[in-house]
């Protein structure tokens, strides 16, 4: 049978789309799933491709089935497609699985019916089922379908649960069909955050795939060329030694992978956070929420002040960017409250920082709390919107109070960041010299080329990326700091300054393209053509080392040659392989 599984859109843009546009790992473990059983699947990101090309392919691919992965802020988006699927052809089965559909089934149910069924928690045998009796034509069976939902007649039919797969390990393994950057480890959180629906959704068991399941996949990924992953446990490190043979297994294969995870500031330790830097991890988040312990409390936020400053003064003493998730707008949320996160956010010195207001949704204790209380109800979800926030049934908040202490909070963590930057402790030994200075790089190319350097509120990133470049190279002869360093030298007119840097990042380092090139940019500025021509000659197999050559050729008004050296740089340039996907 043919399937189509489809990512939809959220409703909103986002500032930072990266957040929203990869795929739910469960889609690709869905559609492995499926393809094993001989099906014909294939998967739609709503982010990557416009509606006319989900058009296209539903009338070439003709889909019988279509599975949508239903958020709570993309489930109009995923209604709207589903509404205009059925127009394109009447005979499509709609089917809504995830976290959305799994505690608002009733809801799409009853009130949508270009919804036909709904697949509840963890969906792929479920779906499979489901698909099974669909393509035998056997409605009959569906009751005996555990964790799905649909209409019989008038009326409502929901399923006993389905049992969670206890050996996470019988999953086939998704990256032998698909491509992506999302690996999780563990299912579960033994957690209990009222804002979090994870506990229900999941359950507080947790479930674990091997470490060599988990390190098979990424090995499978990277030789792709995929090199960066995001690690989306809940609780990456909640069984350290797991996390620590997660670690071993891919220093062993020589993996050079980088990747981010996410923990809890009290499951951490420096044993485990050294053998996740030795691993390739250059950041790890945390749920921190407030600095209030009276909206922790509220919020069923578990964790002290000192937990929390231990875990991230170990996070980027291990070379490793810690960032902190902060939610505002609780109960009883004031500029007390506020102050006192400011006053968390000094003692644990994040290197990054997310900051939400308080969502209030399906499937979270806060939601149910707010239910009983009749402030909320599965029909408020009939208006079109992404979320509810809490502030709005709150009288004792108001919109504009709680603007501004996202204000505040964003002002007081950016305009005291470079702090922060000065006050890292690293791990200077033999063996972990090389990964701080590959760390303070990475954080200086943040400040002069990345995010912050574009960021309102940052005083003189340009001064904290040098003091990082050069704390890099106090450490180690490390590739992005001479590069990160040359650039802004180069960006500030400074070229005699940016060629000594990087004749002395070549002198250590050996042969470099990119250092190369950029070194080529300040010698053409000095008039150095000759000296920057043997120079670019080191890199004969590279496209822009001919572009290069030939704009030092016009300079010198050797026009022959520099036509020569075009048509070597288009002929480099076509059959150039594409860069490694993934961060550098």
């Amino acid at each position: 049978m043919r399937i189509l599984l489809v990512y939809p859109r959220c409703l909103e843009d986002r500032i930072h789309e990266e957040d929203v546009r990869a795929l739910p790992m469960g889609i690709y473990s869905v559609g492995a799933v499926l393809k094993e059983a001989g099906h014909e699947v294939e998967i739609f990101n709503g982010y990557e491709r416009g509606p006319q090309d989900w058009e296209g392919l539903m009338r070439e691919f003709r889909p019988r089935v279509m599975g949508f992965s239903i958020l709570h802020a993309n489930r109009w988006g995923g209604l709207d497609m589903a509404a205009r699927a059925k127009e394109i052809d009447p005979a499509v089965c709609v089917v809504f699985g995830g976290v959305g559909a799994t505690f608002l089934w009733e809801h799409f149910l009853r009130h949508f019916e270009q919804v036909d069924y709904i697949v509840r928690g963890e969906g792929e045998y479920g779906l499979l089922e489901l698909i099974q009796c669909l393509e035998q034509d056997r409605h009959d069976r569906l009751p005996r379908v555990s964790g799905i939902a649909f209409r019989q007649g008038k009326r409502i039919v929901k399923t006993p649960d389905r049992a969670p797969i206890r050996d996470l390990d019988v999953l086939p393994m998704p990256a032998r069909y698909f491509d992506f950057q999302h690996l999780a480890l563990t299912r579960g959180c033994p957690g209990r955050c009222a804002f979090c629906g994870s506990p229900r959704f999941w359950g507080r068991r947790v479930r674990a795939h091997s470490p060599e399941y988990f390190v098979d996949q990424m090995e499978i990924l990277a030789r792709r060329g995929i090199s960066f992953f995001y690690v989306s446990d809940d609780t990456f490190t909640l069984n350290k030694k797991r996390v620590v043979q997660v670690c071993r297994l891919i220093l062993a294969r020589g993996l050079q992978v980088a990747w981010a995870a996410i923990s809890h500031v009290r499951h951490v330790d420096e044993d485990v956070l050294r053998w996740m830097r030795k691993a390739g991890c250059i950041q790890v988040s945390y749920g921190v929420e407030s600095g209030s312990q009276r909206i922790r409390n509220f919020l069923q936020k578990d964790l002290t002040p000192e937990e929390a400053e231990r875990a991230f003064r170990l996070t980027a003493r291990c070379g490793m960017l810690p960032r902190a998730y902060f939610i505002y707008g609780s109960r009883g949320e004031t500029d007390q409250t506020i102050r006192e996160s400011l006053d968390l956010m000094d003692r644990i010195r994040p290197l990054g920082a997310v900051f939400y207001i308080l969502d209030v949704f399906p499937g979270t204790t806060l939601y149910e709390d707010l239910k009983k209380e009749g402030k909320i109800s599965d029909e408020t979800w009939l208006a079109r919107t992404e979320d509810v926030m809490y502030f709005e049934m709150d009288p004792d908040l108001s919109a504009e109070d709680v603007m501004g202490f996202g204000r505040t909070l964003r002002s007081g963590f950016y305009g005291r960041l470079p702090g922060y930057v000065d006050s890292l402790e690293l791990e200077e030994g033999e063996d972990m010299a090389p990964l701080s200075a590959d760390f303070c790089s990475r954080l200086g190319l943040t400040f002069s080329h990345g995010d912050y350097a574009h960021t309102n509120g940052i005083p003189e990133p340009e001064k904290t990326a040098e003091t990082l470049f050069r704390r890099a190279l106090s450490l180690h002869s490390d590739r992005r700091a001479y590069l990160g360093l040359g650039m802004l030298k180069q960006r500030r007119g400074e070229h005699s300054e940016a060629v000594h840097i990087l004749r002395q990042g070549l002198a250590a380092l050996g042969p470099d393209e990119e250092l190369a090139l950029c070194l080529t940019v300040s010698l053409m500025k000095a008039r150095a053509y000759e000296e920057a021509m043997a120079l670019l000659a080191e890199y004969p197999d590279s496209a822009e080392a001919a572009r290069y050559m030939a704009n030092c050729c016009r300079a010198l008004g050797d026009f022959d040659r520099a036509a020569r050296h075009m048509d070597r740089y288009h002929r480099l340039a076509e059959t150039a392989p594409q860069r490694q996907r993934g961060t550098p």
